[in-house]
C-alpha cells in the first residue's frame, strides 16, 4: 500500500525539497501551505503520517498538531526553525511524536519516519504487541508470552494509553484526563505512582518496552526494537 504523507509548510522550497525526497521512496505527497488547507486535505484523504511545520499562517503548526490529536489516529513529525527546549516542549504538548530542527538532514527524516510509521502499525488494532507483550484492549487482558500478566483496571488503561502512541510524550495531567477523566479531583502525582507500580511488574521485559520519565514534561513509553 502507497502511504499518503501530509507536508505542511508555508516554504514552498521546503515543500519541494520534502516532496522530492519522499517521491523518490515510493511515498505519496500532499501539500498544504498553511495548517486550514492541511485540516482540509485531512478531512478529505487518507493520510498516513503529517509533517508540520510551526510557524504558518492561518493556523498553525501546534494547532494543527492538537486539531489532529482531537480528530485522527497518526504520526506527526514538527519541523521548525526553533531549536529551543521551551519551543519542543510546546510541540510536544501539543501532541507531536517527533520535533526536527531546520535545516534537517534527509537520511535523518526518513529514519524517523520510517520507525513512527512502525510504530503506529504495532498499535492499529485493538491488539497491542510490544516484543514478548501483548496488551488486548478489548478483553483488559495483558500477556508476556503464555503467561497473564494480571493489571489493576488503571494500570492497565494507563499502560495501553502510553501504548497505543509509543515515542509520544504525556504530561500528568494529560494522562489523567485521559486515564481517570476530567473530573478526577485527586492529585496527578497518583500518575507517578501508578508508572512506579508498572515499572515494578515490567522490570524484566526491558528488552520489550520501557517508560521514560521526560523531566520538566511527563513519560513516554519506548519500544525496544
Amino acid at each position: 500500500m502507497r502511504m499518503n504523507i501530509l507536508v505542511a509548510d508555508d516554504d514552498p522550497a521546503i515543500r519541494a525539497l520534502l516532496r522530492l525526497i519522499l517521491t523518490k521512496e515510493g511515498y505519496a505527497v500532499l501539500e498544504a501551505g498553511d495548517g486550514r488547507q492541511a485540516a482540509a486535505i485531512l478531512e478529505q484523504e487518507q493520510v498516513h503520517l503529517a509533517i508540520v511545520d510551526v510557524m504558518m499562517p492561518a493556523m498553525d503548526g501546534l494547532e494543527l498538531c492538537q486539531e489532529i490529536r482531537a480528530h485522527y489516529d497518526l504520526p506527526v513529525i514538527m519541523l521548525t526553525a526553533k531549536g529551543e527546549l521551551d519551543d519542543k516542549a510546546s510541540g510536544f504538548l501539543a501532541g507531536t511524536d517527533d520535533y526536527m530542527v531546520k535545516p534537517f538532514e534527509p537520511k535523518e527524516l526518513l529514519f524517523r519516519m520510517q520507525a513512527l510509521l512502525r510504530r503506529y502499525r504495532l498499535v492499529s488494532s485493538d491488539e497491542i504487541r510490544l516484543g514478548r507483550i501483548t496488551i488486548d484492549r478489548r478483553s483488559y487482558e495483558v500477556k508476556r508470552g503464555s503467561e497473564t500478566v494480571a493489571l489493576p483496571l488503571r494500570e492497565f488503561e494507563l499502560l495501553a494509553q502510553l501504548a497505543s502512541n509509543p515515542g509520544r510524550i504525556y504530561t500528568r495531567e494529560q494522562l489523567i484526563e485521559l486515564v481517570w477523566g476530567a473530573d478526577y479531583t485527586g492529585d496527578s502525582r497518583t500518575v507517578d505512582v501508578h508508572i512506579k507500580r508498572l515499572r515494578e511488574k515490567f522490570a524484566d521485559s526491558g528488552q520489550d518496552f520501557a517508560i521514560t520519565t521526560i523531566r520538566g514534561l511527563g513519560y513516554k513509553l519506548e519500544v525496544k526494537d
